[in-house]
C-alpha cells in the first residue's frame, strides 16, 4: 500500500476518535438519573453581555446523587445563573438562596428515561453519520490520489482499509449508546 493511502488512512482514523469523543461528550450531557456537574456543560450564562460556560463563573459540585451545588465566583451572577438553567431545557428547578444555587434532580420517571433513550438513540445515529461522512471524504481523497501516480490496486485497498475502519467505529458508537441506555433504564 502507498504512503499516500496510509497516511489518507492515519487522517481518517484520527477524525473518527474525535467524532467518538464527540459522542462521548454529548452522551454524558444526557441525565441518568444520578446528579453530575457534566448535566450543566451545555449551560450558558450572560455574564456582562457574553454567552459564557457556567463553569468558568462558578463552580459546579455534586454533594450527593440527587443534588447539584453551583457557587458563583461573583455573588452579582446569582440571578442570571438561575435564569440560564431555567432557560436550558434540562427540566431542573434551581433554587437560589443568596448564596448559592441548589439543584434538587428529581428521579427520573418511565416516560422521562424513554424520551432520554431516544435523544441517545438520535446521539448515536447522529455519531455514525458523521462517521459514514468521514468515509466517504476519505474515500474520495483516496481516488484523487490516481492523479499522483497510485495503482488501481493500492487504491481498491485503501477504499476496503476505510471501510474496515468505518465498521469499527460504527460498533464503537453503538456501544457507547448502548452503554448510555442501560445506564438510564437503570432504576
Amino acid at each position: 500500500m502507498s504512503e499516500l493511502i496510509k497516511k489518507q488512512l492515519k487522517d481518517t482514523k484520527t477524525h473518527m476518535d474525535k467524532a467518538i469523543e464527540f459522542l462521548d461528550s454529548e452522551l454524558t450531557k444526557v441525565r441518568a438519573g444520578k446528579a453530575s456537574p457534566a448535566m450543566l456543560e451545555g449551560v450558558y450564562v450572560d455574564y456582562y453581555g457574553t454567552a459564557t460556560p457556567l463553569s468558568q463563573v462558578g463552580t459546579v459540585n455534586s454533594p450527593d446523587a440527587r443534588t447539584l451545588v453551583i457557587q458563583p465566583w461573583e455573588k452579582t451572577m446569582l440571578g442570571p445563573i438561575e435564569k440560564a438553567i431555567i432557560e436550558s431545557n434540562l427540566s431542573l428547578n434551581p433554587q437560589n438562596d443568596g448564596q448559592i444555587i441548589r439543584i434538587n434532580v428529581p428521579p427520573l420517571t418511565e416516560e422521562r428515561r424513554r424520551d432520554l433513550v431516544k435523544r441517545v438513540k438520535a446521539e448515536a445515529e447522529g455519531g455514525k453519520v458523521t462517521i459514514r461522512n468521514l468515509r466517504k471524504d476519505a474515500n474520495e481523497k483516496i481516488k484523487k490520489l490516481k492523479t499522483e501516480g497510485v495503482s488501481e490496486d493500492d487504491i481498491k485497498v485503501g477504499e476496503g482499509e476505510v471501510q474496515k475502519l468505518t465498521d469499527s467505529y460504527i460498533i464503537k458508537v453503538d456501544q457507547l449508546a448502548e452503554t448510555k441506555e442501560k445506564d438510564i433504564m437503570t432504576v
